[in-house]
């Protein structure tokens, strides 16, 4: 509304909630595909599990895209390709990680990615990062050492291992896009697209592979209502409403504010696992799970704050619009 319509702008703070909303139930949604991707999924039926979640959403993005999916030259094929099968790898690492850990470890050891993207790229640029943005990067560290103990100190779980796995590859996921040249002026559905297209042709591919697990179909066949339930919400509510919320949402408010939103992402992954899985972290968990929401919430507004234009648009924005998970 223009700023002549009242000497105080009532309507602004009901518009700006209203824009606010469908973005935090994006993060509510992303945080309990944890424990709903661990409710459907064993060792055998990861890569079957993520054939059929992204089947249902593909053929909807390849409509939805058409003509900007035509307008696509080789090169920002190729490019999405590559993006495609880094996807891919994010998707097996948190997906095999969530079915040998927790939903609420898994939730918070994945928001590192939050602070490794920072750190990785002042380390390709010869930059050296903010005093306060490494304060807040080894206090979440400490965090994640003290969430992945239970009855005393142990080695991490092999989940918690492959959880951390994938807050790296997502960190490389987000500065290949945006050092990749071709898909830089790419459309965003377009791009979203080829990527999870990438993505279900090596899920496919894998899933014809002697030893990799149950076959899709016998998985499908196997699956009651409730488990069809969860395989729709992952692949509607987290994946495809997720995508068009956060398209949506960019164009009415600032990325930063939409960044601001779906960190908080970690925090409902903990709520959904202790209030609905039945876990329980402990005093130690619990004085961890606090550290690492602390310190990525610092990092986040060390870096808006203290990094320059560039560093910031790439680091903090596309990698909460743009980085996979699997809840994304």
């Amino acid at each position: 509304m223009s700023s002549l319509a009242a000497p105080v702008p009532v309507p602004l703070p009901r518009r700006a909630w209203l824009t606010d909303l469908p973005v935090l139930l994006v993060a509510v949604f992303w945080g309990a595909s944890y424990l709903a991707a661990k409710g459907i999924t064993t060792g055998t039926t990861v890569v079957a599990v993520l054939v059929l979640r992204f089947a249902v959403v593909l053929p909807v993005l390849v409509v939805a895209g058409w003509r900007g999916l035509r307008a696509l030259d080789a090169a920002q094929w190729r490019g999405a390709g590559v993006l495609g099968l880094v996807l891919s790898g994010i998707f097996l690492l948190e997906t095999y990680g969530v079915v040998h850990t927790s939903a609420t470890n898994a939730g918070l050891i994945i928001s590192l990615t939050m602070i490794f993207t920072p750190l990785a790229e002042a380390a390709l640029n010869r930059t050296r990062p903010p005093g306060s943005f490494v304060a807040a990067a080894g206090l979440s560290v400490a965090g994640v050492v003290l969430l992945t103990q239970s009855g005393g100190f142990t080695a991490p779980s092999a989940g918690d291992v492959l959880m951390l796995l994938a807050a790296l590859a997502r960190t490389v996921h987000v500065l290949a896009m945006s050092r990749i040249r071709a898909v830089r002026g790419a459309d965003s559905l377009s791009l979203t697209t080829v990527q999870l297209g990438g993505a279900v042709a090596v899920f496919a591919v894998l899933a014809v592979v002697p030893g990799t697990g149950a076959a899709p179909w016998s998985v499908a066949a196997g699956f009651g209502g409730g488990e069809w339930a969860a395989v729709l919400f992952l692949a509607v509510l987290c994946t495809l409403v997720a995508f068009f919320v956060q398209m949506w949402a960019v164009r009415r408010t600032s990325p930063s504010r939409v960044s601001l939103l779906l960190g908080t992402e970690p925090l409902w992954a903990a709520a959904a696992g202790i209030a609905i899985g039945g876990e329980r972290l402990g005093a130690a968990g619990v004085l961890g799970a606090v550290l690492v929401l602390a310190g990525t919430a610092w990092g986040r507004r060390a870096a808006d704050r203290d990094t320059a234009p560039p560093v910031r648009a790439t680091s903090m924005g596309r990698a909460r619009r743009r980085a996979a998970r699997p809840g994304s």
